[in-house]
């Protein structure tokens, strides 16, 4: 049976466009309004992920620090994560999620016990950050078991060799990670070279969903579209920021940026 997550990108590429993959951080910036956003981009995004929030995140830039600050100010616990997806899950229509967090919450929750909660809520994929290859392949296996997608992870600096392994472990989505830096920071490497390497990868397997993440914004997403899916995060928890500070309303900005950035990569 296919997954939730290759069942949108099949969508995705019989409409000729790549997956738009959102991110925000649940709880951001409360939990009624983390769930309201979710439902909000639903319309627009193809694959939904929520971040855990940590305060020691390691490959995050400001503006996902800042989200994270927010909902962990307002006492956002894991339970609360999982509620928040759950409530989505009933929601009308709803997108594919994947959750993207660090590996001391799997471990001190339980990997088992983790990964059958996620699966009982509806949770359709999982990326632990700091849980790299050969490292995850028992946890990968587990989520396998349980018909949840574990997403690898690919850098500018992973070796062909290492490449070739990862791509033969991995599952309905691998993601590669566009430049060395944390989220959020400017685009350092043209659209151009960024596809270039991307082509590498596709070689390996052209039947993988394979996703670009980091740096992409409105300004950068129309040139990366030839790609099975972007991940846009920093700019949305950018524009929570912006919304607040201007005493705005974050859900109905978010939903506008998400259906711009739609229309970009149509």
């Amino acid at each position: 049976m296919k997954s939730q997550i290759d069942l949108a990108f099949k969508k995705c590429k019989a409409e000729n466009r790549p997956a738009l993959i959102t991110y925000t951080v649940a709880g951001d910036n409360t939990k009624k309004s983390s769930l309201k956003i979710l439902k909000s981009i639903s319309k627009y995004a193809d694959i939904l992920e929520i971040g855990f929030p940590h305060n020691a995140p390691t490959a995050d830039g400001p503006q996902i620090q800042n989200s994270s600050y927010r909902a962990l100010k307002n006492g956002l616990k894991l339970k609360d994560v999982f509620q928040i997806v759950k409530n989505y899950k009933k929601s009308k229509n709803p997108k594919p999620c994947i959750l993207m967090g660090y590996y001391q919450m799997v471990y001190r929750y339980g990997e088992k016990k983790f990964v059958r909660k996620c699966k009982q809520i509806g949770v359709n994929g999982l990326i632990i950050v700091d849980l790299p290859f050969p490292d995850n392949k028992e946890f990968a296996k587990l989520c396998k078991k349980n018909s949840i997608t574990f997403v690898q992870l690919l850098s500018p600096t992973t070796s062909k060799k290492r490449m070739k392994k990862i791509m033969a472990c991995s599952h309905d989505m691998i993601y590669y990670i566009s430049m060395l830096s944390t989220t959020g920071g400017k685009l350092k490497v043209s659209p151009k070279k960024i596809l270039k390497n991307y082509d590498k990868i596709k070689r390996f397997n052209k039947n993988k969903n394979l996703v670009i993440g980091f740096g992409i914004t409105e300004k950068t997403i129309a040139a990366l579209k030839k790609s099975d899916g972007l991940v846009v995060g920093s700019a949305l928890c950018k524009e929570i920021t912006r919304s607040l500070r201007n005493r705005q309303n974050p859900v109905t900005n978010l939903s506008k940026i998400v259906k711009k950035l739609k229309d970009k990569i149509k």
